[in-house]
């Protein structure tokens, strides 16, 4: 059965109420609240049942047939609405909005909350080291606004980006967004890459929230950002219904303020998780991270994400874990302090959203105490933060939650005894009540001379007092009491003392459930008063957290601090990659990387397996180490500020996107050279091997050349291709070296040190033969390269020799005549003799 097929007239009051509030929400599962359990029905029921494996049963509502149902507990509902949160699905909460106690008829019901990828803010269904953000995209002329919001700590970002969709993606994925939304967006193609190939979650919205709080925009004067937080606020706001009253800043994300690197880069180089396995393990985050709070976590991600080009704020980090270094006994204490904190953001986002219970009050409790003994040691320290250690309202936290507070806030337990008197006094009255049914249950044992009578409980006839079968005829008239209920081996009878007490006991009960609610609210608002504060603080302790890390791995391994220089200098003693130094059984080979201002280009041959790619990422790793202002794996190391890394490392197709490995290859190389400038980084590891080799060669040399005439960035080139070589001897530069390697025994033995000079054997024999190839496979291989390298031998030079140089006056020439074509005035049959034209003027 179909919702759109139910006659209405015919439906049960309840049911009449769940189709007005599903007519509201069509796109949403809605979780419709009936006592102690959510139900869907119709269609909502059929796809939950199926998604989170739950019977499918029905329910009577007034027609002919059941309609479809299914349903959860409510104290388990969170897990169940993850699991479809996390399948795509968006979730629409309905509660009753009135106590059925006092209620007539029909309980108001309405949704209070919805909740989809980006929107999910409970602690148990997040990963504590990262944001969870949603964001909205607005188009301009030249410009996509990206507005950035993680509801879980309150964190607003804007971004201005250049109109460029590759940037937009790599953007949503850097910052790990899980659901973009759109406004009058045509851009089709876009939109189904980022469904199905980033699983991205894409809703639209089509107005504006006007009702943004005083404050938030006062340093504000980009109109078009103001636009951007107004249309993601109308979203939150008024489609799932989120309080962002707990938000008072918007932070402007200026891309030139930070080293830049695309998604491609991140992942080639490790930074937040492994190539292989996805996983957070034996990643740069990973090595760095001795982080004590899942805010310091985060804070750290986000610096390797976004590395500074802002050379007084890295030299004063630098200071800081000098500081550090040197107060170990300080160090070693704050430490100790701060892994006393719990997750203070998240919290605060727990206060805002309504999902706040007593336990949260606890942590936050227990973190608040620990802050006087850290600002002390910041102090000590020298270190520049504000720390507000809010005494008034850890005094407040201290004396009203019970420490053995429930999870639920509705069934009492949360306050102390000693904070409230009418509470103490409901109280008082409940355990009176308790004693008073001990002692009665003597009395009338006594009275009666019925031994085996007693008192007991329940929900639907209160207090009672129960007799056996065969001990029921001593009952008699002059007791006064009333028979209840007759089961099959006893019977069950109230007295009028007992029905008066019941009446103080249960009423005691009820009265001390609504006032701790009451009074929870009341401590929860106080905390909400000091939410701006509290985010302050956790800013601040989230950064603390970061150097004090940064500060223990830089000594655990020996990391040097890094000189900043102007110069387009750099200069890497005993440089070393830090993951593969920390996971390698050997004993690591460090290796110095100098590159004056003069050359650009370190051209790098060797063996596969040698460690030529190794040591491209090394350097990389350090400049982003130093960039997020942490010491660097060496024994020195002078750097300059980096402002773009480009990477091509490895093979990988674009399965999805149909595109095989050279293409990728081709794609990310035009990425590198068409925006790089003179203080940029490159990674070029092999490039052009993915076509046939003489194509791969003219195109190596074509992007060296291009690099070197054109951008002189630093760049890191790794070949197979030993003819270009030579290049080095066309353009200074570019400087030759090689990771060594040597033969003992007819087998192959790697230094890994790269040491001056061009090598011009591949080895690549050597290496099958270290893959335990088949002993005929290797002795045919080497047979074949005889014959190749005789008949390379007798080949006269003049014919092998490759020319790549750029042939000027002819490109002039068809750049004249494309100029003065214009196509806009063609008619077909011309556009076509033109095209004839220009190919015979390319073959002349």
């Amino acid at each position: 059965m179909k919702r759109s097929e139910v006659d209405r007239s015919k439906l049960s009051p309840m049911m009449a109420q769940y189709m007005e509030i599903k007519d509201s929400h069509p796109n949403e599962l809605l979780f419709y609240r009936l006592g102690d359990f959510y139900e869907l029905f119709f269609e909502d029921g059929i796809t939950a049942s199926k998604e989170l494996e739950l019977a499918l049963t029905g329910r009577n509502a007034g027609l002919e047939e059941r309609v479809p149902m299914c349903g959860v507990p409510h104290h388990a509902v969170k897990s169940y609405i993850e699991r479809l949160v996390s399948k795509g699905y968006r979730v629409a909460v309905c509660e009753q909005l009135e106590d059925p106690r006092f209620t007539k008829g029909m309980v108001k019901r309405g949704v209070i909350d919805v909740i989809s990828k980006g929107t999910v803010a409970d602690f148990e269904f997040l990963d504590s080291y990262s944001n969870s953000y949603i964001a909205s995209v607005l188009e301009f002329i030249d410009v996509f606004i990206v507005t950035i919001l993680d509801i879980s700590t309150g964190k607003l970002l804007s971004v201005s980006l250049e109109r460029n969709e590759t940037k937009l993606i790599n953007l949503i994925e850097q910052y790990q967004i899980k659901e973009v939304i759109f406004k009058d967006f045509e851009e089709k193609e876009l939109i189904d890459k980022l469904k199905n190939t980033y699983n991205i979650e894409v809703e639209y919205s089509f107005d504006s929230y006007d009702n943004i709080p005083n404050g938030l925009f006062e340093d504000i004067t980009d109109v078009r950002v103001k636009l951007g937080v107004c249309h993601l606020y109308y979203y939150l706001v008024n489609v799932e219904l989120k309080d962002l009253s707990g938000i008072s800043e918007i932070k402007i994300i200026n891309q030139n303020d930070y080293l830049q690197m695309d998604i491609h880069t991140i992942r080639n180089l490790e930074l937040v998780e492994t190539m292989r396995s996805k996983e957070r393990q034996y990643s740069l985050l990973w090595l760095l991270d001795k982080c004590k709070t899942a805010m310091g976590s985060r804070k750290l991600k986000e610096w390797i994400l976004n590395p500074l080009r802002n050379k007084d704020i890295l030299i004063s980090r630098y200071d800081k874990i000098e500081k550090l270094n040197n107060e170990f006994i300080l160090k070693d204490e704050l430490r100790t302090n701060l892994d006393d904190i719990y997750d203070i953001e998240r919290l605060t986002g727990k206060v805002t959203n309504g999902s706040l219970n007593a336990r949260d009050l606890l942590q936050l409790k227990k973190s608040l105490l620990v802050l006087p003994k850290i600002k002390d040691i910041i102090e000590k320290l020298g270190f520049n933060y504000n720390i507000d250690t809010f005494d008034s309202l850890t005094d407040l936290l201290e004396k009203a939650i019970d420490e053995n507070a429930p999870i639920s806030v509705k069934e009492g337990g949360m306050i102390k005894s000693g904070f409230n008197k009418e509470l103490d006094e409901l109280k008082e009255i409940k355990a009176g009540g308790k004693k008073f049914v001990a002692s009665f249950e003597e009395k009338i044992k006594n009275e009666t001379g019925i031994k085996n009578l007693k008192v007991g409980f329940n929900k639907v006839f209160g207090y009672y007092i129960e007799i056996s079968k065969g001990q029921a005829t001593f009952v008699k008239e002059e007791f006064g009491w009333d028979r209840k209920q007759t089961l099959t081996n006893c019977e069950r009878f109230i007295s009028p003392e007992l029905k008066e007490k019941e009446s103080l006991i249960l009423n005691a009960e009820e009265k001390i459930i609504d006032l701790e609610y009451e009074l929870f609210n009341d401590i929860k608002n106080k905390v909400k008063e000091n939410i701006l504060n509290i985010r302050n603080v956790a800013e601040s302790i989230s950064e603390i957290d970061v150097l004090a890390s940064l500060s223990k791995v830089s000594e655990d391994n020996n990391y040097v601090r890094p000189e900043l220089n102007d110069n387009h200098t750099i200069e890497i003693i005993g440089g070393r990659h830090p993951v593969v130094e920390i996971v390698s059984n050997d004993s690591y080979v460090d290796n110095d990387c100098i590159m004056d201002d003069k050359i650009c280009t370190f051209l790098i041959t060797g063996p596969n397996m040698s460690g030529k790619s190794t040591y491209m990422r090394q350097i990389a790793i350090t400049v982003i180490m130093a960039q997020i202002g942490c010491y660097v794996p060496c024994k020195s190391a002078k750097l300059p500020i980096i402002d773009k890394i480009f990477t091509r490392i490895g093979a990988s197709d674009d399965l999805v996107g149909g595109q095989s490995t050279f293409m990728v290859e081709m794609l990310e190389a035009n990425n590198a050279i068409l925006n790089a400038t003179e203080d940029s980084l490159i990674l070029f590891d092999e490039l052009g091997r993915g076509t046939a080799t003489y194509d791969g060669i003219a195109l190596a040399q074509s992007i060296l050349e291009y690099v070197n005439e054109h951008i002189n960035c630093k760049t890191f080139f790794s070949t197979h291709y030993h003819e270009i070589t030579s290049l080095d001897q066309k353009y200074k530069t570019i400087k030759n070296v090689h990771v060594d390697a040597c033969e003992e025994d007819g087998k192959l033995v790697f230094l890994h040190k790269v040491k001056d000079g061009a090598i011009d054997k591949s080895y690549g024999i050597h290496v099958a033969s270290l893959a335990n190839m088949p002993d005929s496979l290797i002795k045919r291989a080497n047979e074949i390269l005889e014959q190749y390298e005789s008949n390379k031998k007798n080949v006269k030079n003049d014919n092998v020799q490759l020319s790549f140089a750029f042939e000027e006056q002819k490109d002039d020439l068809l750049k004249k005549f494309i100029d003065g074509i214009n196509p806009d005035q063609m008619t077909p049959i011309e556009a076509l003799n033109t095209l004839y034209e220009l190919k015979e003027k390319y073959k002349k």
